[in-house]
């Protein structure tokens, strides 16, 4: 099982996630409507792009937005959630030994053990409150349907199996393999659900920010951040 699920199986979903990706970023843009958007694009690229710039750096920021400003625990939710759902994939030190092991390269820095216990932790933590959230806000719960609950648990397995793994609860050889499964699960699951945002949230936010800053108020010295 450990032996499929790190070659054929591994090798397969990440080629669904890139291939799936390209695909969705093509959608994307490909959806824009000429008349509304490609002209006024093309006619003022340089406001477009500061526009796009400010509004995907500004939402990257914990509290650089309004709307971050205006949930601040939800804010500090979701950035906790979301800094180890993408540090700790991309440079957890047994990942990049894994990485170097099938792909032949490996990223160029590695978080150290107790740093990553941190961000698990807090990862955790965070996404508790965020399934809390969507239990207990009637605006946000009733908009929250079976797929939501499917991605929450399938953003939360890779988590609990490493932690498991880490912590040797149990057999370990059990949770390594099953980190492993889980993991390969989210690769998969990115390009068909709302986990496509982890790549979208670029082309939606540079989007956003080129439209609002030529269309919308951006020529006329708004420096908001949409």
């Amino acid at each position: 099982m450990y032996s499929l699920l790190t070659g054929p199986v591994f090798y397969l979903s990440l080629g669904v996630c890139i291939i799936g990706m390209i695909v969705r970023f093509y959608q994307y843009f490909n959806g824009l409507s000429w008349q509304l958007d490609r002209v006024a694009y093309k006619e003022y690229p340089a406001m477009g792009f500061k526009g796009a710039v400010r509004s995907i750096y500004k939402w990257l920021i914990p509290y650089g937005t309004y709307g971050w400003r205006a949930q601040p625990v939800m804010a500090a939710a979701f950035f906790g959630f979301h800094v180890g759902a993408v540090l700790l994939p991309l440079f957890l030190i047994g990942h990049n030994v894994f990485l170097k092991e099938k792909l032949g390269f490996s990223l160029f820095f590695n978080l150290s053990t107790p740093v990553a216990d941190y961000l698990s932790w807090i990862a955790l933590i965070s996404l508790f409150f965020l399934i809390l959230r969507r239990l207990v806000l009637p605006e946000v719960r009733i908009l929250t349907d079976r797929k939501d609950w499917g991605i929450l648990l399938i953003s939360m397995a890779p988590f609990i199996t490493g932690m498991l793994a880490r912590y040797q609860v149990g057999d370990y050889s059990f949770w390594l393999t099953a980190h492993i499964l889980t993991g390969e699960i989210v690769l998969l699951a990115i390009p068909f659900t709302k986990l496509s945002h982890v790549f979208l949230f670029f082309a939606s936010r540079a989007q956003l920010g080129m439209d609002f800053g030529i269309k919308r108020g951006g020529l006329k010295g708004s420096k908001m951040a949409w």
